[in-house]
Order: C-alpha cells, then sequence, then structure tokens
C-alpha cells in the first residue's frame, strides 16, 4: 500500500541497473537488481506494490556506494516488466518460496555474509509474512522494515487509502471459502491502484488477485508473524506518511525485544527511498 507522492519516486537522472535472473524451485527465471559494494553487509530489498524494485533505485544506490551493504533490489513473481501473470502468482504462499530461493542463491553468491531482509510499504508486509511463514530462512540476520503494511486491522491502518481500491467483501468470501479449502476462485483480482497515467510506462501492476495480494501480506494473527523475526528489527517512516499512521508503528512492534522504531519528521510514504536524512539513519543502523 502506497500514497500518491510519486514525486518522490523520482531517481534524480541515475540509470537503472540491468536486470539479472536467479532460478525458482519452479523452473521460473525471476529478475532482479544488483548493486556491489565492498561491504560485508548484504541486503534484499523488497519493493511495494503497484510498480517493481526500479523506484528502490536511490537507495540501493547510495548504500551500495558509501559501502554499507551490497543491495538485490528483486521484482516479485507478478511484477516487473515482463511478468509471466501480471498481477497473480500460481497459489497462495509462491511468494516466500520465491524468497526462500533467492536467498538460497545469495547465500551460495555471499557464503558468509550477513543477510539482512528488507522491505518497502507492501514490500515490508512481505518481509514480516516470510519471517512468520514456513520457508522463513535462518539465513536471515536483521530485518529493515520501511514504512511496512501491516495488515487491515492493525492500528497502522487507514480507512482513507487513496491509493488503493479494496475489494473487502470479496477478500473476506475467498478467504471463508479457502478456511474450507475451495481455492479455484482465487485468481480474482480483490485490490487496483490508483497510479496516475503520467506515471504509467507499461511495467506497472495496477491489479492483484486475492492470492498475490494475500501472499505480500502478514497473517490476520500479524503479531505472531512479527514475533517470528529472529535479529534486530529497524522500522522506519515519516510522520507525513498519508498511506499509514506512522505514530502507531510503536504500538504494534512493543511486543518484539529488538525493535528499533524511527519516525522521522515530516517524510512521506515514499521519502525515505529518497531522502539524505533517512538513507544516513537507515546506513547507521547497517553498520551498527
Amino acid at each position: 500500500m502506497q500514497n500518491l507522492k510519486f514525486k518522490d519516486l523520482e531517481t534524480n537522472g541515475q540509470q537503472s541497473k540491468e536486470l539479472e535472473e536467479y532460478q525458482t524451485r519452479d523452473g521460473s527465471s525471476l529478475t532482479y537488481r544488483y548493486y556491489d559494494s565492498t561491504a560485508e553487509n548484504i541486503l534484499i530489498l523488497i519493493h511495494g506494490s503497484g510498480y517493481h524494485s526500479e523506484y528502490l533505485e536511490p537507495l540501493a544506490t547510495n548504500l551500495s556506494q558509501e559501502g554499507v551493504a551490497s543491495v538485490y533490489t528483486p521484482n516479485l513473481r507478478g511484477h516487473g516488466p515482463n511478468p509471466e501473470k501480471r498481477g497473480d502468482v500460481d497459489y497462495l504462499g509462491q511468494i516466500e518460496q520465491d524468497l526462500n530461493d533467492l536467498i538460497d542463491y545469495i547465500r551460495k553468491r555471499h557464503p558468509e555474509q550477513p543477510i539482512i531482509l528488507g522491505g518497502h510499504s507492501s514490500g515490508g508486509g512481505t518481509v514480516i509474512r516470510f519471517a512468520g511463514g514456513e520457508f522463513s530462512h535462518n539465513a536471515v540476520n536483521r530485518y529493515l522494515l520501511i514504512a511496512p503494511y501491516i495488515h487491515h486491522n492493525a492500528p497502522t491502518n487507514k480507512s482513507n487509502n487513496e491509493w488503493a481500491n479494496v475489494n473487502t467483501p470479496r477478500i473476506i468470501g475467498l478467504s471463508m471459502l479457502n478456511q474450507i479449502g475451495i481455492t479455484h476462485l482465487n485468481d480474482r483480482n480483490v485490490i487496483s491502484f490508483n497510479m496516475p497515467n503520467n506515471y504509467r510506462d507499461n511495467t506497472e501492476t495496477l491489479r492483484y488477485s486475492y492470492r498475490l495480494q494475500t501472499s505480500m501480506h502478514p497473517r490476520p494473527d500479524y503479531e505472531k508473524d512479527i514475533s517470528s523475526m529472529d535479529g534486530e528489527v529497524l522500522v522506519l517512516a515519516g510522520s507525513g506518511d498519508k498511506s499509514f499512521k506512522a505514530d502507531q508503528y510503536e504500538k504494534v512492534f512493543n511486543t518484539h525485544p529488538n525493535t528499533e522504531v524511527m519516525i522521522m519528521e515530516g517524510l512521506s510514504h515514499f521519502a525515505p527511498i529518497n531522502d539524505n536524512d533517512a538513507q544516513n539513519e537507515i546506513a547507521t543502523w547497517l553498520e551498527n
């Protein structure tokens, strides 16, 4: 979930990194961007809803050039320039399997280096879900959550989110069907995104199926998913975030003993990706 501060997506004229590929367990080739560095840390940074890894370029470039971390920014299944099924996955939980396969791939390339798993917005929600799922990976040492989506029942949620159109009755109905084993309707779209026309380039993903939407967000018992993050956690958001109630992150994460919550004055939902002060705070935490 994101807000409409799309001007914050600008990459300041930087040329985007070329896409590279890794193989998943089902034989699919998924793409990522890699920002090399002399640093010891490896950061996997996951994009939010509606777009793909390209908008994370400013933060990834800063961290790599400053020698803070080598950064991987994957395009989640169903996203990117040429996905097999835009806005959809094959089944619930496939995103978690893909992340597990990516971490295995990265671990082989960097066998002794610490791995931090991070995400922005819905990407942060994906990280939380991954930590609480059956495919959570013991190679992950720490977690970075930038303005993360938690859950529609969480105190951070705003009911008047102008970015997303959520078909709540359909989500509830499909959830009930899934509880009794009926899954053949999980390809139905349950959410769409209001991306302005002047920011569209035919690589955006403006609708999500139920199985993709669910696969990218924490479970209804989101407290359990949060408690499953084994290691230190940084939650960073801006007080000017119009998508989520940033002042409620402290309440959501107060039961996780190793979480630092940092709310930066005036920053919007996307701003931490570009803002120098936010980049510096993230860098300081990664280096400690």
